[in-house]
């Protein structure tokens, strides 16, 4: 039985993710996108694909839409962004994924995550982001 005195970080939460899923890789089918914040390193991304690597990387997506918006993403994040640009990072990447991929939902759901928590934010259908109609 582990006894932690402090808060884990978010390399912790990825590696017992890439555990579990590794662990139960004959019944378990799952890519796993984990994030967090940690006093020492920030905003974290940890990116778990079918197979059990585990690695840290500036963003992560996945899913059925995400094949659609791999140029989009590397052409628009930038290092540094503030919330602001993130969550537009975000909600557009999303939007797009959504528009070419029928199984993609019908809003969309934000967290943001920083030293004071867990933000959450919704995007309803009828304010998306649209890129097509401009």
């Amino acid at each position: 039985k582990a006894v932690v005195s402090t808060q884990s970080t978010g390399e912790v939460a990825s590696r017992i993710f890439q555990m579990l899923c590794y662990n139960n890789r004959d019944q378990l089918s799952a890519s796993i996108i984990c994030a967090g914040w940690d006093k020492a390193r920030g905003g974290q991304v940890y990116c778990l694909p079918l197979g059990g690597m585990c690695v840290r990387m500036p963003f992560a997506i996945g899913g059925s839409g995400s094949t659609y918006i791999y140029g989009h993403c590397d052409n628009t994040y930038k290092e540094g962004m503030t919330e602001e640009q993130c969550l537009k990072f975000v909600a557009d990447a999303v939007a797009l994924a959504m528009h070419r991929d029928g199984s993609s939902g019908g809003m969309i759901r934000l967290a943001v995550l920083t030293k004071d928590g867990c933000r959450r934010l919704n995007i309803p259908g009828n304010q998306l982001p649209t890129f097509w109609s401009k």
